[in-house]
């Protein structure tokens, strides 16, 4: 690391520069900061200031994103790591294990919704009592009578 590049890491990234190399908007990563996921400081004049681990906690939050990791999973999983230290191999494993049996429900779900859908749209009658995209196995029956939703596709 030379001499200013030293400088430049005591003194912090400025939220554009971060979001340059990031590849972040600037109202994402003001958003990251107040869910917790992400910090920074304010120098002399006011500005915020980020330290270099921020770019690395941003990689992990945007492939986490990526997988189809919710937000709020992915701020629980980052507090377990030391803030002030950048995440490594060995955090990102642990992180995405935790993850990964909600991942592979998903793509069970998603896949039996594909092999589905062709017969589904072939019968066209999308009942909510036989349909099994609409209504597997009757399953809103027990909700009681009336207009009833899937509230996530986890569900079907």
């Amino acid at each position: 690391m030379t001499k200013s590049e030293k400088i430049k890491a005591l003194q912090g990234f400025s939220v554009g520069e971060v979001a340059e190399r990031s590849g972040v908007a600037i109202s994402t990563l003001h958003f990251y900061e107040a869910e917790g996921l992400i910090e920074s400081w304010r120098n002399g004049g006011n500005h915020r200031r980020y330290s270099r681990d921020v770019l690395r906690r941003i990689a992990v939050i945007r492939v986490a994103q990526r997988a189809g990791v919710p937000l709020k999973e992915i701020a629980e999983a980052l507090k377990t790591l030391p803030q002030k230290r950048t995440p490594n191999a060995k955090d990102w494993a642990r992180l995405s294990a935790g993850w990964r049996g909600e991942l592979d429900a998903r793509i069970e779900t998603l896949t039996r919704l594909r092999d589905e859908l062709s017969g589904c749209i072939g019968c066209g009658c999308l009942s909510l009592k036989a349909c099994p995209l609409r209504n597997p196995g009757d399953a809103l029956a027990a909700g009681g009578s009336g207009p009833l939703l899937f509230s996530s596709p986890s569900e079907i």
